[in-house]
């Protein structure tokens, strides 16, 4: 049996994106929904933009209050999740 290195960071690389990916959505995803906590709104169609839109987007169509709320959304849901799933940085090989 032949180890082929080139296969296994192939491999790799494709898990570490699929994982970077997740990690991604799930922070958009939370920071629209801790957004939408602090301007007192109703969380879905903000969630359920991050489908059809990006974040500038989304946060042009709330006015100038939510970008200051934004980013301590987004810090808060980078720090729920971190805790959560771990850090989102990639995996070296050892």
């Amino acid at each position: 049996m032949v180890f082929d290195l080139g296969q296994a960071l192939h491999r790799k690389a494709e898990h570490e994106s699929a994982r970077l990916d997740d990690f991604g959505f799930r922070l958009r995803a939370r920071t629209m929904r801790l957004l939408a906590d602090a301007l007192g709104r109703d969380p879905v169609p903000l969630v359920a933009a991050i489908a059809l839109h990006d974040d500038d987007h989304i946060l042009a169509d709330l006015g100038d209050d939510a970008r200051a709320a934004y980013r301590i959304a987004l810090a808060e849901a980078r720090t729920q999740l971190t805790a959560e799933l771990g850090d989102p940085s990639p995996h070296r090989l050892a």
